[in-house]
């Protein structure tokens, strides 16, 4: 059998969901999933959300699988609870959605395009990054910030700031010294009760002048993103094999 063949042809994309409705966040990640799918016609691109119970465990179904954590972070989720739901099962885990190297390339290109059809400079502008954070730990603002960071590098004329749902500095603290040209930009991977809810009451609150972005799950160029994320997946070891 050659290597290509025995390549996996099975991905499943899997996110957190809502515990307290969990069809919609399926839908949701459902239609993600036939969007990738354009991008790799010889997989079959599955879903399932850590909320639905049985869901991933229905999905997976044979060993081999490329699994797509869409997480901004390798954090609790990801590191802890979904290795937890795949033991038993041999697989390939692709890097988390907001780990992606090719993400902030595409994240810049969207903000220059918000900008521009604004009609606003970049070194007159400000960009707000709306995070998540823990109280469980520190990776999900430690990707947040690092984030924030590559953006600034390849945005060096921009003003960039970070704000957390869960931690300090909260969205609220930091967007109220935001000027009429900004931009708040949702460190998330879907739209979730937090964005929309927490964030646009956090803006409120700090009386945010400038406009909320979508997620940075919806930006154009995402599913070829996370197309490619599998195939490079695909190319790496086998989880361990289960005990006996």
């Amino acid at each position: 059998m050659t290597a290509h063949s025995a390549r996996p042809r099975i991905a499943i994309l899997t996110s957190h969901g809502q515990p307290s409705a969990p069809p919609p966040p399926e839908i949701h990640l459902a239609a993600v999933a036939a969007a990738v799918q354009d991008h790799l016609p010889d997989w079959e691109v599955r879903s399932a959300t850590l909320s639905s119970k049985g869901f991933l465990e229905a999905a997976m179904r044979e060993d081999g699988a490329v699994i797509y954590p869409f997480f901004m972070a390798r954090g609790w989720f990801t590191g802890k609870v979904l290795p937890g739901r795949l033991k038993g099962w041999r697989y390939r885990m692709a890097t988390p959605f907001g780990l992606d190297p090719a993400l902030p390339a595409l994240t810049v290109a969207a903000i220059r395009s918000a900008l521009h059809a604004r009609g606003w400079k970049v070194a007159e502008s400000e960009v707000l990054l709306a995070a998540h954070g823990s109280a469980r730990g520190p990776k999900a603002a430690e990707a947040a910030e690092a984030f924030a960071s590559t953006l600034r590098a390849q945005m060096p004329e921009l003003r960039l700031t970070t704000g957390f749902v869960e931690e300090t500095p909260f969205v609220a603290e930091a967007a109220r010294n935001c000027g009429a040209q900004s931009l708040c930009l949702p460190f998330f991977a879907q739209t979730g009760a937090h964005v929309r809810e927490d964030i646009p009451a956090a803006l409120a609150e700090a009386r945010f002048k400038g406009d909320l972005l979508p997620v940075l799950g919806a930006l154009p160029g995402v599913a070829k993103l996370m197309a490619d994320a599998i195939e490079r997946a695909a190319e790496t070891e086998l989880s361990s094999p289960p005990a006996a």
